[in-house]
């Protein structure tokens, strides 16, 4: 028996090259999911505030679905404004998942629905927010802080940060801790 035994050239591929390739393959999922099944994944959750808003000082969301402004209590009918990635494509900005789709948030126990854009400049899509933390979707959560400090904002920003456990397009049945996140006193659990 003759076997021929081929050599195969290997090609190092960047870490930033996995990394997107990870990013999209969670994207690919997340579009199944958007499909109307409940999903369970891991996500890598920061927040911002009225602080650090774009612009700093205001409420101003890009793609308002359930809000005028960034808000929510964190009800399935009242979820918080979260902020995703997304690029731009010439002046067309398009969102790395759908706006008006909803997580529930598992550490929090808060739902949140997409209406912000996370990630500044003429860029967006090379940032963190796009393209992803270790693998894992970036999902920027509204924590409020108008009536705070703007140090108590980044604490509470601090804290709520982690890869942790979401539902994308949750039963409106899981438990709440309702309220704005900064105001219901920053609880993660």
């Amino acid at each position: 028996m003759f076997t021929k035994f081929i050599k195969i050239k290997r090609y190092p591929l960047k870490r930033e090259l996995l990394r997107g390739v990870s990013v999209l393959l969670a994207a690919v999922s997340f579009s199944s999911a958007a499909a109307g099944s409940e999903q369970n994944v891991a996500a890598y959750i920061t927040g911002y505030g009225y602080w650090d808003n774009t612009p700093p000082g205001s409420s101003t969301i890009s793609h308002p679905r359930k809000h005028r402004r960034a808000g929510g209590t964190g009800t399935f009918n009242d979820p918080i404004t979260i902020a995703v990635g997304h690029t731009l494509n010439g002046r067309r900005d398009v969102l790395d998942m759908p706006a008006g789709t909803k997580f529930y948030l598992r550490r929090l126990k808060k739902y949140a629905i997409v209406e912000d854009t996370c990630g500044d400049g003429s860029a967006p899509q090379n940032g963190p927010c796009h393209t992803g933390f270790r693998g894992h979707i970036w999902l920027d959560l509204w924590v409020g802080g108008k009536h705070s400090s703007a140090a108590s904002s980044a604490n509470c920003q601090s804290r709520i940060t982690a890869l942790q456990m979401i539902v994308i397009n949750p039963a409106s049945n899981y438990e709440v801790y309702p309220g704005d996140v900064i105001e219901s006193g920053c609880k993660v659990f």
